[in-house]
């Protein structure tokens, strides 16, 4: 989809550029230490690629300027209105591209996220479909370079996840996922179905920004800690000791329950990184109420009661129902590399409606 940018002033890319140059020298200095040090860097990583198309904006519009100023000279007027040409094609794309950049950020961008994933309606199958969609994630995790670490897995008995929990970090993760939470429906023949009869399964996923420990102070006054034998997959160990945890919010009624580990403090410690990351997203979701109702109509809330995908294994496609968005690449979704063309198109109709309720409101 075109998107058209408001126009954006030369004052605007001067300051830019002079709050660019600030940052570069505060950095090359030497003088810049700890928390100082740090906050500049992340100032400077934020702006730099705002800085680097306002630089190209800028550059085109000089030219342009100097271009017009020669058409007043016969002989390079055809030369000129060439050129002319050219630029006035190209500088509405630039101007776009810079537009995005400025948009407002979520603050949660930049942060790891906590995936959960958990079968829905269709029993085994939907079980073994939940699987399959934390591969995809695994999967795509590596193509970014980042790093998964699972949490919590309640498995099957034929091999698939009822629920799986688990921590993703890396460079921009919340940015790139957070368009995946809602209610991701397969089309397939279990391998569990004799008669060849393609069944409707579901699987719902959960991407939420884990916060730092200061973003969410907990009291323990707040919690309620229980301390119980597990049950289940896991080993001898699992009946022999009172190692699994469940923590109830008292403030919210959140529970979070955490037995995949042998040690309860690390069950407690998992759990309390699970907790922390679910109060985070309630927090925020309160505090961002009416940015969040607005945001529904283009990509979707992140409901997770909202179907958001289908998975068509006969005809090999996968549809994203937000977006209209259909790709027969089925498998090579599914094994993590195009999994990325889906995940940039949410990305840029989001920047595509944002604009243009910028541009409306402008």
């Amino acid at each position: 989809m075109q998107m058209s940018a408001a126009q954006i002033s030369d004052e605007r890319l001067s300051q830019i550029a002079h709050r660019f140059a600030e940052l570069e020298a505060r950095l090359a200095s030497g003088t810049l230490e700890g928390e100082g040090f740090v906050r500049a860097s992340r100032d400077y990583a934020e702006l730099e690629p705002v800085a680097r198309e306002a630089a190209t904006v800028a550059a085109m519009r000089g030219e342009l300027d100097e271009l017009r100023a020669m058409l007043a000279d016969p002989e390079m007027k055809a030369m000129a209105a060439e050129d002319i040409a050219r630029i006035e094609s190209e500088l509405p794309e630039a101007e776009q591209r810079l537009a995005i950049t400025l948009l407002p950020r979520d603050s949660a961008d930049a942060r790891p996220a906590m995936l959960e994933i958990r079968a829905g309606t269709g029993g085994d199958e939907a079980a073994l479909f939940a699987a399959d969609l934390f591969r995809m994630y695994e999967r795509y995790a590596a193509e970014q370079g980042w790093k998964v670490e699972t949490i919590s897995v309640n498995a099957s008995d034929i091999g698939g996840f009822k629920e799986v929990v688990a921590n993703i970090s890396g460079t921009g993760v919340f940015a790139k996922l957070k368009f995946e939470s809602g209610v991701h429906r397969v089309q397939r023949v279990p391998v569990t179905e004799s008669g060849g009869r393609i069944h409707t399964s579901a699987a719902t996923v959960a991407v939420l920004p884990e916060p730092d420990e200061v973003d969410v102070q907990i009291a323990d006054g707040d919690l309620k800690i229980d301390i119980y034998r597990a049950s289940g997959a896991g080993g001898q160990h699992v009946n022999t000791t009172d190692s699994a945890v469940r923590i109830t919010h008292l403030p919210t009624g959140l529970v979070v329950t955490q037995q995949d580990e042998r040690s309860q403090h690390k069950n407690k410690a998992k759990a309390m990184q699970v907790l922390r990351a679910r109060l985070y997203e309630k927090f925020r979701e309160e505090a961002h109420g009416a940015e969040a109702e607005a945001r529904k109509a283009m990509v979707g809330s992140g409901d997770r009661s909202e179907r958001i995908r289908t998975y068509n294994f006969p005809q090999g496609r996968v549809t994203d129902h937000r977006i209209g968005l259909t790709l027969h690449k089925l498998p090579e979704i599914l094994e993590g590399p195009a999994l990325a063309e889906l995940i940039d198109a949410l990305i840029a109709e989001d920047q595509s409606s944002r604009l243009a309720a910028q541009n409306e409101a402008a």
